[in-house]
């Protein structure tokens, strides 16, 4: 039997799944790109690789993300390694990485990547300031594992809860994207290959932020930064709470969809 060609695969592939996710896996697959599969058509494809495709397919069928299968996602301007350990980086919290190098500074910043996971946002940051002095905390083994893999010797890890691997008034920064959903939000179904940890937290999806508000307080050096990514629909609360704990200059930002994703603030 003559080997299956790139354009039939990916024909089969769209029956069970969206046409960009089909081209994405079958171009990470033969090693090549998007562009390239369009001018390949007719070009053969090997059997074995035929079938690893399909088993591809079947996974992201059954509602895997891509990114889990193919085991890499990219994020900023780096592609970084992803498990089903941490939550997938999202382009909403490239949000984060531009306010935090935005913000108004003198000199070289020691940062706080708090709930690092992944290690998206410190890889990002170190990757852009290497003047900077990037630290990245967990409370999960396996996520720190990840993070490593993708920030390298450059930032140090700690294990702990959000705050407690550092010294009180010793960071100008922290960053967080904490789990901001409302436990049994019926959108988390569609999330069910990432750790629910990662995602949920407490009734309203407020408590891991409302605890970065209060111990953020106790981190921060006068004049520090605190920079929280949540919900569409909290950046009324997140604020109100910034301003209630005595942060000043609160301000919540917008994503490219025109969405309120993240809030900033400033201790005095």
């Amino acid at each position: 039997m003559a080997d299956a060609t790139v354009a039939t695969l990916l024909s089969a592939a769209t029956q069970r799944i969206d046409r960009l996710d089909a081209e994405i896996l079958l171009a990470n697959l033969l090693g090549t790109t998007r562009a390239w599969l369009f001018s390949h058509g007719e070009d053969p494809v090997p059997a074995d690789r035929a079938e690893r495709l399909r088993a591809r397919v079947e996974r992201r069928a059954a509602g895997e993300p891509t990114a889990l299968i193919l085991g890499v996602q990219d994020f900023w301007t780096l592609t970084l390694k992803v498990t089903g350990d941490t939550l997938i980086p999202r382009p909403d919290t490239e949000l984060l990485v531009e306010l935090a190098l935005q913000a108004p500074q003198s000199g070289p910043l020691t940062v706080l990547d708090a709930g690092t996971g992944s290690g998206a946002i410190a890889a990002a940051l170190s990757s852009e300031r290497p003047d900077w002095r990037v630290l990245a905390s967990d409370c999960s083994i396996a996520a720190l594992r990840v993070a490593a893999c993708n920030c390298g010797k450059r930032v140090p890890l700690f294990c702990g809860s959000w705050l407690q691997c550092v010294a009180p008034r010793s960071v100008d920064m922290i960053v967080s994207n904490p789990p901001y959903i409302a436990e049994g939000d019926p959108h988390l179904d569609a999330l069910q290959f990432e750790p629910i940890t990662a995602l949920t937290s407490g009734a309203d999806g407020l408590a891991a932020i409302g605890e970065l508000v209060e111990g953020s307080r106790e981190t921060l050096r006068p004049g520090g930064w605190l920079l929280l990514e949540h919900g569409f629909d909290q950046g009324r609360q997140v604020k109100a709470l910034c301003e209630s704990a005595g942060y000043t200059d609160v301000t919540v930002h917008t994503d490219l969809a025109g969405h309120e994703r993240a809030t900033m603030a400033q201790w005095p």
